[in-house]
């Protein structure tokens, strides 16, 4: 188990991102490896207190990390430094025209990427209604598979507005391409090793992080 320290504020949150490289938000099979577990009840869905809901956003901001639905359809922070070799282990090496080419995209994954692809960025209710697919279900898992294979994260969190300037609701996720998010950092570097280099590294890291976890579990961190 992972010593815990508390996250009791945005920077707490923006630090561990850091320092870990990987990061998921709920619990897992690994104990002590979320956000969840390090925060307090007291920051939880607390009428006029803040918490990790409302920090999300402006961490993916502060630390410049990538945050998705990486970690098996769970919902996580994964700094630059690592996404690069996420990404390049989950592509397998190609990049989304490859993959097409190769056929090894569906119909819908392509009409759903190539729109936001086309578009810079999207909100994620604005995103379903471009792509024509009715069922939220069904459009929710082509994205989590398009997040799943390091072709889209999300740039940040949309909330509406009060009369008197406050942020309220649950927030919307906005989506993008890591491509359009991180620029040429990310386009000129994330097919530099092989993919299984890029799983070798992710999983070294890991297992100094989490000395008790199995390589199982571990492995199913780098997907």
């Amino acid at each position: 188990m992972l010593y815990k320290p508390e996250i009791c504020s945005e920077s707490d949150l923006a630090r561990l991102v850091r320092q870990y490289g990987f990061l998921p938000f709920s619990a897992n099979s690994i104990p002590g490896f979320s956000v969840e577990e390090h925060t307090p009840s007291a920051y939880w869905f607390v009428d006029g207190v803040e918490g990790p809901w409302e920090w999300k956003g402006p961490v993916i901001q502060k630390t410049g990390s990538a945050y998705g639905k990486f970690f098996r359809g769970k919902s996580g922070f994964i700094s630059f430094e690592w996404f690069l070799d996420y990404a390049n282990y989950r592509r397998d090496g190609y990049d989304f025209d490859a993959r097409c080419d190769e056929g090894l995209t569906r119909y819908k994954e392509r009409l759903v990427y190539n729109i936001l692809q086309e578009n810079g960025s999207l909100i994620s209710r604005d995103w379903r209604e471009l792509s024509g697919i009715s069922k939220r279900g069904e459009f929710d898992a082509i994205v989590s598979r398009l997040q799943m294979q390091g072709y889209v994260t999300t740039s940040g969190f949309e909330y509406s507005v009060a009369r008197d300037g406050s942020l309220y609701g649950w927030g919307l996720a906005r989506y993008t391409t890591p491509e359009s998010l991180f620029g040429d950092a990310f386009t000129g570097h994330v097919y530099e090793r092989s993919p299984e280099e890029s799983r070798e590294r992710m999983m070294r890291h890991l297992s100094a992080l989490l000395p008790g976890a199995t390589e199982r579990q571990v492995a199913a961190i780098t997907g």
